[in-house]
């Protein structure tokens, strides 16, 4: 039957924090680490929806500590505040699962900062938002560090640093592709600083598969093309606690290690339970992973230094 919820350890006395939560895979992810004991934060850029999914997290489990957190990824100063907020309130975060995304958006659309929105949510939004929460991972020890990403990491290439904001041109397949490659790089790199810096924090990757999400509804517009995916998808997708699994998989199984990828084990990794996944070349380039640090480093002005 392979690896589901029900295997999951107790979580008491961990705190976990979920980008993206208030639908779809974070929702999920969020409702299992609760469920498991952990105390949750459910983190979202709308209150509206995040208080609902808080208020459906505590339908399902009555004694989960669960709460709600306003946090735009595609707003530098509100990744500020979030962590500033979190740092005041706690002393220790277990787990981090940067699970918020945007998909495929039919036209270039820029973040409050001017990133490109799906590499400026995807990305350097979660990039500034580790970096800055990473003194309380560091003294935790132990924490892991969740990063999502996606089939789509392996199908335009490597990272084209000469139009990583789509100013050149932009295509809304190649920009997701670009921000879940991103996304993968950064968890790698981040393990091998982790690493050699003695951080006493495991960095994982993983992806869902084909999973009914809002992403779908929410970032591809109503061509004729995304309609069509809109009916299709569901035939051929699992749900999204289903692929909600392989995150939850690298953010609490002991046997999840630093450095690696999880993602479905059925055919072509759309479907089934959690365990290892592929990776292409160009996520493993370790000279390019380091180019991207530097540059979103830049970019949003937060080190891990």
């Amino acid at each position: 039957m392979g690896w589901t919820v029900n295997d999951m350890p107790s979580l008491a006395g961990k705190i976990a924090i979920v980008t993206g939560a208030n639908s779809g895979l974070g929702y999920e992810t969020a409702l299992a680490l609760a469920g498991a004991g952990a105390e949750t934060v459910v983190a979202a850029r709308s209150r509206g929806k995040g208080e609902t999914a808080v208020a459906r997290i505590r339908a399902a489990h009555p004694a989960a500590k669960v709460r709600f957190e306003a946090l735009d990824l595609g707003s530098l100063a509100s990744v500020a505040a979030f962590a500033g907020r979190i740092a005041a309130g706690h002393d220790r975060l277990d787990i981090l699962v940067n699970n918020a995304g945007v998909m495929a958006l039919p036209a270039r659309e820029t973040t409050e900062d001017g990133f490109e929105r799906q590499i400026g949510v995807s990305f350097l939004g979660h990039f500034a938002l580790t970096a800055r929460l990473l003194p309380m991972l560091r003294k935790t020890g132990g924490a892991r560090v969740v990063q999502l990403s996606s089939l789509a990491h392996a199908r335009r290439g490597g990272i084209d640093f000469d139009n990583l904001q789509g100013e050149r041109e932009y295509q809304p397949w190649q920009a997701y592709s670009f921000s879940k490659l991103a996304m993968l790089m950064f968890a790698l790199e981040l393990d091998r600083r982790a690493r050699a810096g003695g951080w006493s924090v495991a960095s994982m990757a993983a992806h869902p598969g084909w999973a009914r999400s809002e992403l779908i509804d929410n970032g591809m517009g109503k061509s004729i093309g995304a309609r069509l995916i809109g009916l299709l998808f569901p035939l051929v997708s699992q749900s999204a606690a289903a692929g909600a699994l392989p995150t939850l998989y690298a953010a609490t199984e002991p046997e999840a290690a630093s450095g690696c990828y999880y993602g479905p084990q059925g055919r072509g990794e759309r479907r089934g339970p959690p365990g290892s996944a592929r990776m292409s070349d160009a996520a493993r380039d370790e000279a390019a992973a380091r180019r991207l640090w530097e540059e979103a480093e830049r970019l949003t002005g937060v080190s891990f230094q």
